[in-house]
């Protein structure tokens, strides 16, 4: 099903996953948003869903109305005189109840691996999406799930990883960083 009633500027989000953002560009069967973390995603229409109410975006960023602008105007774009600045890093929530809807039916084996097969899709989507920053947040707990992690990342040869921002984060998140291949 296709829905072609998406608009510039409308509030989208996925079905299948906690993103969400703003339309920037609609064209036959796809719809391109930028998220609140600043990544830009092309999906087809039947994978978002318009959604009503604000999001986290502050619209008095002049870097998503000149994003705005430029497309609609389609013109090439200028050499930009600021410094680039970092992209921010896409947060991925690994506590179980974000995962699925009840966890009390599985073992402690079984929601490891879920958070693990979930940490392993995030990564693929960054490398294939040329995301460089992922902070995963796993909470403190014994640390099983940080050490399982820190295998899982050690698999990728273009993956570093390290301890997230103390101030932001406490001790229960890692950051990765991924290099380009």
């Amino acid at each position: 099903m296709s829905n072609r009633n998406f608009r510039i500027g409308d509030s989208v989000e996925l079905l299948d996953d906690n993103v969400s953002g703003i339309v920037i560009k609609v064209e036959d069967h796809e719809v391109t948003f930028e998220t609140s973390d600043g990544f830009e995603m092309k999906v087809p229409f039947s994978l978002v869903i318009k959604i009503e109410g604000d999001l986290d975006i502050d619209m008095g960023d002049d870097s998503l109305i000149q994003k705005l602008n430029a497309d609609l105007n389609r013109k090439p774009k200028q050499p930009s005189q600021k410094p680039k600045r970092q992209q921010p890093a896409m947060e991925v929530d690994l506590h179980i109840h974000n995962l699925v809807d009840k966890s009390g039916h599985l073992s402690n084996f079984e929601m490891l691996n879920i958070q693990l097969e979930h940490t392993r899709k995030k990564i693929e989507f960054a490398i294939e999406k040329r995301i460089k920053r992922i902070v995963f947040i796993h909470g403190v707990g014994q640390g099983v799930l940080k050490a399982e992690l820190h295998t899982l990342f050690r698999r990728y040869d273009q993956v570093e990883f390290y301890d997230a921002d103390y101030q932001k984060y406490g001790l229960g998140a890692t950051e990765i960083y991924i290099y380009d291949n």
